[in-house]
């Protein structure tokens, strides 16, 4: 069997959520979260792949999960001013619009991005507690190097379809600053027990 019990209610919640929330982008015509939805789903055929070999925590798959689930519903759900991502979830800092709905997401998004590539990371390495330091900032740095993959699949998104909701340069800047502080938090929640031995 590919999964373990324990993994088939993460089978169960994707096979609901992708189907849904592609069913509304194409009912909206919506092709970029078509597209995005694709991603999704090719992510998690190559997780579920590896997952035998990989054997990411169940935390892991749960966060890339969520991730995908926040990602989906951040393009499709209709709010006030346009979709879920554009909503304000705390006003912090107005002229900037933070904390939107879709910085949440890149932190929880590229937190679990980092934790991915410390777990992918590990086995090659022989750690000691001295050199934490170091690997935390190769693991965020590898965290934001997934996020600028982002990015760039969000530019050639704008540059391809005729409307978008990703937004200008201040929304792109702002993703990475979200990236980075998802990446820091997941090194943060990673901490000194769960270094290499």
């Amino acid at each position: 069997m590919i999964l373990t019990r324990r993994e088939v209610p993460l089978l169960i919640v994707n096979l609901i959520y992708i189907p849904f929330f592609s069913y509304i982008a194409l009912g909206r015509k919506n092709y970029e979260f078509l597209l995005y939805a694709l991603i999704v789903v090719l992510v998690g055929v190559l997780v579920v792949w590896k997952q035998r070999r990989v054997r990411f925590d169940l935390s892991i798959l749960w966060g890339l999960t969520a991730w995908g689930l926040m990602h989906m519903a951040g393009g499709n759900i209709q709010v006030a001013d346009g979709v879920l991502y554009s909503a304000i979830v705390v006003p912090i800092w107005p002229d900037l619009h933070i904390l939107r709905y879709d910085q949440v997401v890149h932190v929880l998004g590229f937190g679990v991005a980092t934790l991915v590539c410390f777990h992918l990371l590990r086995p090659y390495l022989n750690e000691t507690p001295e050199r934490w330091g170091t690997l935390g900032f190769l693991v965020v740095m590898m965290g934001c190097g997934v996020g600028a993959i982002n990015e760039i699949i969000e530019f050639v998104t704008v540059l391809t379809l005729p409307e978008t909701y990703v937004g200008g340069y201040d929304n792109t800047m702002l993703d990475l600053c979200f990236n980075l502080l998802g990446g820091i938090l997941a090194v943060f929640v990673l901490g000194p027990r769960r270094r290499v031995k």
